[in-house]
């Protein structure tokens, strides 16, 4: 499955837009990655610390005025998530929550309130885990609580974290590994990755391949889906 990640805040076109509350560019974008066939529209607002529960409410009512393909909300503002979340027609993706103290638990709760899928981002208050094994203990810390809470394995999205082949070549390897160790740990959640990050600090052109190979390889050891450029037809030939 491909998480289209185009539609964000950081956008020199789209940001303005979603400020000033401006729906045309951002149906343009939403009608654009529904044509690439996306899975789901990532709604990426970013922080949105002032009025971000208006700027969600707007943006998502914006995109389902022009499709209904499922979204991923997009923000650490848990204000403003839960605002998409009661906006959402189809079953939200949240877009994400990690193990830090004060995003875990309320996050996961906002997904048991809404019925919400969510992506479980294997960060905690310790910063990025140290290997695949760690990455493993984090997976059985959302699993655990995820349970407490009732929410159903399915709707677990584990993400192991991508890291620039460029600053960490050890953690690179580490995920492909607890890629390959969460169908034993976590059985019928589901995976993704935000792909470009493994191609951050290499040469423009040699970016779209090291992320084809990445993909391939995470693809091998079971990953279910990835956030993704929706106009890279190269990376999308070779997934479909």
């Amino acid at each position: 499955m491909r998480i289209g990640e185009n539609l964000n805040v950081m956008s020199k076109i789209l940001g303005p837009a979603m400020k000033e509350r401006n729906p045309g560019p951002i149906r343009e974008m939403a009608e654009k990655e529904a044509e690439k066939k996306v899975d789901y529209i990532d709604l990426n607002i970013g922080p949105a610390r002032k009025n971000g529960d208006e700027m969600m409410e707007f943006v998502v009512k914006t995109v389902q005025e022009v499709t209904d393909i499922p979204l991923a909300l997009d923000t650490t503002n848990l204000v403003a998530m839960e605002a998409g979340l009661k906006a959402a027609k189809n079953k939200p993706l949240i877009n994400s929550v990690t193990l830090q103290s004060d995003r875990f638990e309320a996050g996961l709760k906002l997904a048991a309130k809404y019925n919400a899928e969510v992506v479980a981002v294997l960060w905690s208050d310790s910063g990025m885990p140290r290997d695949a094994n760690e990455r493993a203990m984090h997976v059985v810390d959302f699993v655990q609580k995820a349970t407490e809470l009732g929410i159903p394995m399915e709707d677990l999205w584990m993400d192991p974290i991508v890291s620039p082949l460029s600053v960490e070549v050890n953690q690179v390897l580490a995920c492909v590994e607890c890629m390959g160790m969460m169908k034993d740990i976590a059985p019928g959640s589901k995976s993704t990755v935000g792909l470009s990050n493994i191609s951050n600090g290499v040469p423009e052109e040699l970016r779209p391949w090291l992320n084809i190979t990445y993909l391939i390889m995470l693809m091998k050891n079971g990953l279910a889906s990835a956030i993704v450029d929706a106009f890279d037809d190269q990376l999308t030939d070779f997934v479909t």
